[in-house]
């Protein structure tokens, strides 16, 4: 099972891939994980996608194709993944498809997290993340027992600088308009199931999970 998952920042993406990696225990693809481990490894390639997400952009193709390409060549990738936040762009859809070119790792099914620009904000907004562990919690819908303290570790909650409306707004837009057209790549081949992510929790993995028995 070769799955890729797409959405807007605070579309739920990072929820719905927890579960999916939980019942069927395959690969998981993450660009922001990758990210914030060559950043917090202060590599290279971790610090100039730093400058970037900083700003509230996007990082370049070229440096989020070389570390998906290195991760991928470390990894154990025989039962299948699930790529999360890549490709978002028709040049990282090419390059996936060239990595994966005339193998078992071609993407076979595409599911695209739909929501609202006002659903997100208020998700956004409300996040905070465990420095320590980086469990994720929603001030609303997700908090934790004790304000500002992670349940699983005890670490300290924060918000990410890139967590905030203006942010978001230039994170949506250049989303739109980098993600419209690979959203439209894979619909064209068939591979895309949309999925009201305006839901509950509950709701939206049972919609999944039809989808992904489908």
């Amino acid at each position: 099972m070769n799955l890729l998952i797409m959405g807007g920042p605070g579309a739920g993406k990072g929820t719905m891939s927890e579960k999916i990696l939980d019942r069927f225990n395959i690969l998981h693809i993450s660009t922001g994980d990758i990210f914030r481990a060559e950043i917090a490894q202060q590599t290279q390639l971790g610090l100039l996608a730093k400058s970037y997400i900083d700003k509230g952009l996007l990082v370049p193709d070229d440096v989020t194709n070389s570390m998906v390409k290195s991760f991928l060549e470390k990894s154990d990738h025989s039962k299948g993944y699930l790529l999360d936040g890549y490709p978002r762009t028709i040049d990282q859809a090419r390059a996936f498809n060239e990595l994966v070119a005339g193998s078992d790792l071609e993407i076979n099914k595409v599911l695209f997290m739909d929501i609202p620009f006002d659903v997100l904000a208020q998700r956004i907004t409300g996040r905070r993340i465990c420095k320590e562990c980086g469990a994720i919690y929603h001030i609303t819908n997700k908090p934790a027992k004790k304000e500002g303290i992670c349940d699983v570790c005890g670490g300290n909650l924060y918000q990410r600088k890139d967590d905030t409306i203006e942010s978001l707004r230039v994170r949506v837009d250049e989303y739109k308009k980098l993600t419209q057209p690979v959203l439209d790549y894979y619909t064209e081949k068939g591979l895309v199931t949309t999925i009201n992510a305006n839901q509950s929790i509950e709701d939206v993995w049972s919609d999944v999970q039809k989808a992904l028995e489908d």
